[in-house]
């Protein structure tokens, strides 16, 4: 990959900016969602860059590729929670617009990091 730290991948720097925007954008649900919607949704958010790097300080090709799939899925679930928020109305639609572009963008670069890797495991 030609990185030094996970701090330095674009990728990492996405997803750090996505959990900081789920952050500042549950900060305004009611505290009825505290146990539930807030939580899961800073959760799911702050676990894409967790996996980034814990995929990066795996040694195997394997074992990274197996965390940035987990990030993925971590991506794909917080979508999920923020098109719910705008369901119910607790989310504007051009909020949520706007990180949905921002998870889409960071999910096709984990794919390239995905099957850059694949080729490694294969080759």
């Amino acid at each position: 990959m030609g990185y030094y730290s996970f701090e330095d991948m674009t990728v990492w720097k996405l997803s750090m900016d996505i959990a900081e925007h789920i952050f500042h954008l549950t900060s305004r649900l009611p505290r009825s969602e505290d146990y539930g919607l807030t939580s899961q949704l800073r959760r799911a958010a702050l676990s894409i860059s967790a996996n980034i790097s814990e995929g990066f300080g795996r040694s195997s090709s394997l074992d990274k590729k197996r965390f940035y799939i987990m990030s993925r899925g971590s991506a794909f679930e917080t979508k999920n929670h923020l098109l719910y928020g705008k369901r119910v109305h607790y989310f504007e639609a051009t909020k949520v617009l706007e990180l949905c572009t921002m998870i889409d963008s960071n999910v096709f670069e984990l794919n390239k990091l995905i099957k850059s890797l694949e080729c490694k495991v294969e080759g």
